[in-house]
């Protein structure tokens, strides 16, 4: 791709995101999503596969459905309430409008379908794009009308996303449709916190993106796509491999590792509301997510199949790609410690 193309892309996804973040209007919210989803359009492409050219058609025709539907919501409250301020959000048909606009652009249950798709679709660098920061923008909207939403809703399609997330990863071979289903059952566990304590659904969305950052860098340094080849590429980088076994299983929610620490103070608030039976019904699903992080696992690290060929070991690779994994793998698997830090904030 052409290196001014992709700067101008990747400045417009900021400025999209930033418009989005910062915005106290309807209308530059919507304008800041709509900057994004044109500007990630040619990365998703850019490959020029007729599978890179679907996903890229999948994503705006679901991304524009989504915004429209965002746009006549907001279009809506104003209508009734006279205002356009994204904190004024009061009105019940515009809230319900809003609440299934933002779940088509962040892929939650019933609405995920276009999600496995576009990620399968696309690079591992441009999939990680896709999974971490084009969420902030909606994830932030949701944040500033979660007091308007409705929270038996929410509920609903987090206990479906956590389900459904964990229950169609389970017969996935491609790494990058099991990180869109993981990317939606824990999209689950910060919807349905949203409206009790919106702060701890920005720090589960903080720690996921630190947990799956690495974890896209390391299967896009080793050049692993499906499990197949991710059970020979332990040849490759042997210490980068062993610790992907750490970070899955940080990302799985084992403690004492760093992805412990959302689910714990998650339950724990649940548990607060008196919401007991879904903590409950919650914690036993995300064990589905468990088996296939486990099996990732396995492939990548327990099993050494005969290796025939004679491949040399890939000891030295770009130093600060090197930095930048390393860094985030120190973050995703050891930030329990700092949980006190958190408790007394």
């Amino acid at each position: 791709m052409n290196p001014q193309a992709k700067l101008l892309s990747i400045t417009s996804l900021f400025l999209g995101s930033t418009i989005t973040i910062t915005s106290n209007h309807w209308i530059m919210a919507w304008t800041g999503l709509e900057i994004n989803t044109l500007a990630i359009l040619p990365l998703i492409s850019k490959s020029h596969h007729p599978r890179a050219i679907e996903a890229a058609t999948k994503y705006f025709l679901v991304q524009a459905a989504a915004s429209a539907l965002l746009l006549f919501s907001s279009m809506t409250n104003a209508w009734y309430t006279g205002q356009w301020d994204i904190t004024q959000l009061t009105h019940p048909t515009s809230c319900l409008l809003l609440t299934t606009a933002i779940s088509i652009k962040l892929g939650l249950v019933p609405f995920h379908f276009w999600f496995p798709e576009v990620l399968q679709g696309t690079s591992l660098t441009t999939g990680l794009l896709l999974a971490t920061a084009l969420k902030f923008p909606p994830i932030t909207l949701l944040l500033l009308t979660s007091p308007s939403l409705n929270p038996t809703l929410l509920t609903i399609l987090a206990v479906a996303s956590t389900a459904l997330g964990g229950w169609a990863g389970l017969n996935q071979t491609q790494t990058r449709k099991i990180l869109a289903f993981s990317s939606i059952s824990h999209l689950g566990w910060m919807a349905i916190i949203l409206v009790y304590n919106p702060k701890l659904t920005l720090i589960t969305f903080y720690l996921y993106c630190l947990m799956t950052i690495p974890i896209f860098l390391t299967l896009d340094t080793i050049k692993t796509l499906k499990l197949t080849t991710m059970s020979t590429a332990w040849t490759k980088i042997p210490p980068l491999t062993a610790t992907l076994m750490l970070m899955l299983l940080s990302l799985a929610g084992l403690p004492p590792l760093t992805g412990f620490l959302p689910k714990w103070l998650i339950i724990q608030e649940l548990t607060k509301q008196e919401m007991t039976p879904t903590a409950t019904i919650i914690a036993l699903l995300s064990l589905l997510g468990l088996f296939f992080y486990l099996r990732l696992a396995y492939c990548a690290t327990i099993t050494l199949p005969p290796n025939s060929i004679n491949h040399m070991k890939q000891w030295q690779t770009n130093k600060s790609t090197k930095m930048f994994i390393t860094t985030f793998i120190t973050l995703s698997i050891m930030l329990l410690p700092l949980s006190p830090m958190i408790f007394t904030t």
